[in-house]
Formats: structure tokens, C-alpha cells, sequence
């Protein structure tokens, strides 16, 4: 599957304001940070990147499933079920 970023991109240092008891304790279970970070960082970027993609074609799709409605699928003829 492809990735949702440049995986051989630099990596950038960053500074974050974390609450220090959710900090404590993934330390304590040795949580790599910044690969979780960047695991759940590229989730929602993926998820926010569908949305927009999604808000943007609206029109589009609302027309094509009108189109079939009205039309059925052009592979209609051909299928046996």
C-alpha cells in the first residue's frame, strides 16, 4: 500500500506539549514516541485527506449514482446474477 507521506523525508525535531501523566507512563512501558506519533499522525492525516477528497467530488459522486439509478451499470447485461 502506498504511504500517506515521503517515508525518506528528514526527520524534523519538534517540540510538544504533552499532559506529564500520560508522558510517565508511556515511559514507563517504553512507548516509543515519535514513531507513535508519526504512526498516528499519518492515520489522520490519511482520514482528513479522504475527507476533504471526498467533500471535494460530493457533485461528482452524487451524479454518477444518480446516472446509475436511472441507467443501471453499464455491465448490467452481463452479469449472470
Amino acid at each position: 500500500m502506498k504511504s500517506a507521506y515521503d517515508l525518506s523525508a528528514a526527520k524534523k525535531p519538534t517540540n510538544l506539549s504533552l499532559n506529564k501523566d500520560l508522558l510517565s507512563r508511556a515511559k514507563k512501558l517504553n512507548i516509543n514516541l515519535s514513531a507513535t506519533l508519526e504512526k498516528a499522525l499519518a492515520a489522520e492525516v490519511r482520514k482528513r485527506e479522504a475527507e476533504e477528497w471526498l467533500e471535494a467530488n460530493k457533485k461528482n459522486l452524487e451524479a454518477c449514482n444518480d446516472f446509475v439509478e436511472k441507467n443501471g451499470l453499464f455491465s448490467d447485461a452481463f452479469r449472470d446474477f
